[in-house]
């Protein structure tokens, strides 16, 4: 199918424009990470109904309409998108819309095994996996008692395997938690040619009890990690990518340091979010979402208008205003878990 024409593209109250949309497209997930869906929180059989989530179709639709208006990045999340049936169909009917240049997915990586080879066929770009410790006993407690760091193992290797490019490894250190984790992971991943990235504790949500000391500021790991392993500051890849990349004098690999809590970068924030229930969210931290699904029903162009609309009204920068503040913001946020992180 050709393109539709593009529109002018959109630009936010910040000057900023839209090039990423991060799509979630299921809100279950099969861990209960305390960061993100605590199990005292969110039980079983939490989740919107598979009747309530956006169809393959809508998603399409979605997905050029946002094409048209300058995206050309689109993250696949949840919850955990691989719990999603059929996710490889839908990679393969996103993959035909031209101009979209890369979809990417990121995933715990206990269902990735079986899926990486499938998922690479239909035409998937990226895969990310998040993990936040190699000790068997760590990662049980804080996948809520719910994963074996095995299988996330075995689904990372499935990718490589798969031929997907160096998969990025998303860490969240936590002081006091995890910490002691972060010498055998970066062992791991330049083992493995794995990008690591560590992303900093966040007060994404309203259930996670997040405190200003529970986070390791990007520049103290990465001091910790230099007296080990000599680091050497790379250039960005792309215009907002949101990590510091740095790496190994040694020339085994690189790692990366995301920083939204000690050094913020909301003027380089080019990304909309959609959850699985179709609403729209200008932030990782917005607290309401704007229903997209009465647009969807009326096609492309009706679509790329409200997501323009929606786009030049958006003053989002909640990171700067935590960093001014000294502190969280009172209040409802969203969950991580419906917009992907």
């Amino acid at each position: 199918m050709s393109a539709a024409a593009p529109w002018p593209a959109p630009r936010d109250l910040r000057g900023r424009p839209l090039r990423d949309l991060r799509l979630s497209v299921i809100d279950a997930c099969n861990f209960r990470c305390p960061y993100c869906m605590p199990a005292d929180r969110f039980g079983d059989g939490h989740g919107t109904r598979s009747a309530d989530r956006l169809t393959f179709d809508e998603i399409e639709v979605l997905v050029r309409a946002s094409v048209r208006l300058g995206v050309r990045k689109l993250r696949l999340t949840g919850g955990e998108p691989l719990l999603r049936k059929r996710l490889p169909v839908l990679v393969s009917r996103l993959r035909c819309i031209e101009g979209l240049e890369d979809i990417a997915l990121t995933t715990n990586g206990a269902l990735l095994a079986p899926l990486a080879a499938p998922l690479k066929r239909a035409g998937l770009s990226r895969v990310t996996v998040s993990l936040d410790a190699l000790d068997a006993d760590r990662f049980r407690l804080l996948s809520g008692g719910r994963g074996h760091v095995r299988d996330v193992v075995a689904g990372i290797a499935a990718a490589g395997a798969a031929g997907f490019p160096p998969i990025k490894i998303n860490c969240v250190i936590q002081r006091g938690v995890n910490e002691d984790q972060v010498d055998g992971l970066i062992e791991y991943a330049r083992r493995g040619g794995h990008v690591l990235r560590f992303i900093e504790y966040m007060d994404v949500g309203s259930c996670n009890g997040w405190r200003p000391g529970m986070v390791v500021p990007a520049e103290e790991l990465r001091q910790r990690i230099e007296r080990r392993w000599p680091l050497r500051l790379l250039p960005p890849n792309h215009p907002g990518e949101v990590a510091r990349r740095y790496g190994f004098v040694d020339g085994t690999g690189e790692t990366g340091f995301i920083s939204s809590v000690s050094a913020p970068f909301c003027g380089d924030c080019l990304r909309a979010r959609v959850s699985a229930r179709g609403e729209f969210y200008g932030c990782l931290f917005a607290a309401e979402g704007v229903p997209l699904r009465p647009w969807l029903e009326r096609g492309e162009e009706v679509v790329a208008d409200r997501l323009a609309e929606l786009w030049r009204r958006r003053d989002d920068h909640y990171s700067e205003l935590r960093a001014t503040a000294g502190q969280a913001r009172p209040g409802r946020k969203v969950e991580m878990f419906l917009v992907g992180g």
